[in-house]
């Protein structure tokens, strides 16, 4: 009796940035179908909603149509660009009505699958992996460190993923392939994400597609370090491009779970080596600092900067990777505990935390339930549009892999400092919070003493060189890690500084308000820490003789994110400098200018 036939393989669309242009995307999506179809699924990656925000309340035309039923999505979409100026309002409803984990996508109307997050589920036999967000400056729209970890385990689970989507082009790509192949376009810096490029190293998916970065661009299949298939990168253009650049493409993969040994060993005569064989980079964007190797048991606690310093493990800690995924590669060897019930919470979507600790340190950063009664984790769970959101590209946290570590000056339990990058003058110092908040003057109690202690030690080095320390943070609905600036003025200056903020203001149509007329500056933070509501956005200077001058920024006010720099840079005849950007130092001058800086800081340095 013959075999049965094997069941063909499935029929997948891929397409690039809507930009909200549904009705032109999926007019072209009918007529492929039509004419060579059918196709099973479309898989758009970039940015799927307009880049520009709506008047008045209704969502954009296009979008409206098929969200309130006129229009109809002709076959299964999914899709991971979740951001621009309206995807958060279009979405909300459908982040709040989803419950638990949904892999394959939230349905946002008949058709239209939201893919959230990160994840790997199954369409059509094929695997699919995720990473939904781009890089960015928290908030909607931008994955986190969750999305990026939880693709870190499955990369570690047996098993070849067949397509893993990312909006972004991973840094380096291009390296080693035919440059004569390469479109000029693709050499524009914007829009490739060092983080994705470790994600696909590590997953070695059989197909990568991104979207972002306006061109069309198949690279040839390389091979992957200590795997036997080849990947293949698609860049895609953007929906409708006036270049006429490729935004739409077929393929039909064979799922990598049917193919023959064979077949997954194939290599085409054309194939390179991996663009990823040594750590990821690129040549078309700043170097990025990767993420320091860490130990395998140190897993869930890189973010406890006090175990990570003291190597500490413990066998009575859950293990993050079987308890969030069920299994853990490590067996009988973990050092951390495998316990199915809290496997069972985590399902429910408890935090990983609070089941460890019995706490949860991050406050409202935290997306997840903190309560083991499943009535009482459906109250406590938002959903995810609600949270702010801890991103892995965050420059100030330390267990970011864009932290520049080499900027570090001094390292305390609260608080760590950091040479600024593009530093006004050279001893430009930030004091940021070890954990990941908005505002200084929103840390808990604990951690202000250890800020009055860095600040006292600054002002001592800085006396030490005929100056004195200028404070000022800017705070708003964007702020995302807070980084109080400190910049030392020539004693002969300090008295001007009160004056040239208050001319700067009046330049800007507001005047100070002065929290203490006293000149405490430690009674000072305390009157703007008490009155501080959380919401509001503000800048706060703290002037040499301690006196700090307040401004409340306005919901619709403009207000120049680099202000206090600016002002400075006029009164120290520094007008060319008053942009950090101007500023960039080459690393080697970094490494200098830090070592110069702690030579002179270690006998006031209060972490020693």
């Amino acid at each position: 009796m013959a075999a049965a036939p094997s069941p063909a393989p499935p029929r997948i669309l891929l397409a690039g940035d809507a930009h909200g242009r549904l009705h032109q995307l999926f007019k072209r999506v009918k007529s492929v179908n039509q004419s060579t179809g059918p196709f099973h699924a479309l898989l758009c990656v970039g940015q799927f909603f307009p880049p520009e925000a709506a008047e008045g309340d209704s969502p954009p035309g296009d979008v409206a149509d098929y969200l309130e039923g006129r229009a109809a999505v002709p076959i299964p979409t999914y899709f991971t660009g979740d951001y621009g100026p309206t995807a958060p309002r279009l979405l909300s409803k459908a982040a709040a009505d989803a419950r638990g984990f949904n892999p394959g996508g939230i349905e946002i109307c008949p058709n239209l699958f939201w893919l959230r997050g990160s994840a790997l589920f199954n369409l059509h036999g094929l695997s699919v992996a995720y990473l939904s967000g781009r890089k960015g400056l928290g908030g909607p729209g931008c994955y986190s460190q969750d999305d990026v970890d939880a693709l870190r385990a499955l990369a570690e689970e047996p098993g070849i993923v067949d397509l893993f989507l990312t909006n972004e082009w991973p840094a380096g790509v291009v390296d080693g392939a035919d440059t004569s192949k390469v479109p000029p376009q693709v050499l524009d810096p914007q829009g490739y994400d060092p983080v994705v490029a470790e994600l696909v190293a590590e997953i070695k998916p059989r197909y990568h597609i991104a979207g972002t970065k306006g061109i069309f661009y198949a690279r040839e299949p390389y091979v992957n370090d200590s795997s036997p298939h080849v990947t293949r990168f698609i860049g895609l253009a953007n929906v409708g491009n006036k270049e006429k650049q490729k935004f739409i493409h077929a393929i039909s993969p064979t799922p990598a779970s049917t193919m023959s040994s064979a077949d997954i060993h194939a290599r085409p005569p054309n194939a390179t080596l991996s663009p990823y064989a040594a750590p990821a980079k690129s040549v078309h964007v700043e170097d990025t600092p990767k993420r320091p190797a860490e130990s395998t048991d140190l897993q869930y606690w890189r973010y406890d900067v006090k175990r990570q310093r003291q190597g500490q493990t413990d066998g009575s800690l859950l293990c993050f990777k079987y308890t969030s995924s069920g299994s853990c590669p490590r067996g009988s060897k973990c050092n951390f505990r495998h316990d199915e019930e809290a496997r069972e919470h985590c399902q429910r979507n408890v935090c990983f935390d609070f089941l460890n600790k019995g706490k949860c340190e991050r406050g409202p950063e935290c997306r997840y339930a903190h309560s083991l009664t499943e009535e009482a984790a459906a109250m406590d769970a938002k959903p995810r549009s609600e949270r702010r959101r801890v991103e892995s590209s965050c420059w100030f946290c330390l267990s970011s892999p864009d932290v520049e570590s080499h900027l570090v000056i001094s390292i305390g339990d609260g608080y760590y400092c950091a040479l600024a990058k593009g530093p006004l003058v050279p001893d430009h110092v930030l004091v940021i919070p070890v954990e990941h908040f908005p505002t200084t003057i929103a840390m808990p109690v604990e951690p202000e003493a250890e800020l009055r202690r860095y600040k006292d030690s600054l002002g001592k080095y800085f006396e030490k060189r005929g100056k004195a320390a200028v404070y000022f943070e800017w705070v708003s609905q964007q702020s995302r890690h807070a980084n109080l600036q400190a910049v030392p003025v020539p004693l002969s200056k300090a008295a001007n500084v009160k004056k040239i903020f208050h001319l700067a203001a009046q330049r800007l149509g507001f005047e100070f308000s002065v929290v203490n007329p006293d000149g405490d500056a430690n009674q000072g933070r305390e009157l703007l820490r008490s009155q501080y509501d959380g919401k509001s956005g503000l800048f706060y200077v703290e002037l040499p003789d301690g006196t700090l001058l307040l401004h409340i920024i306005d919901s619709g006010e403009k207000f120049p994110a680099q202000f206090g720099r600016e002002v400075l840079a006029g009164l120290l005849s520094m007008a060319d400098r008053a942009d950090w950007r101007n500023c960039k130092l080459s690393k080697e001058e970094e490494v200098k200018m830090v070592d110069d800086f702690k030579q002179g800081f270690r006998e006031f340095d209060p972490a020693e």
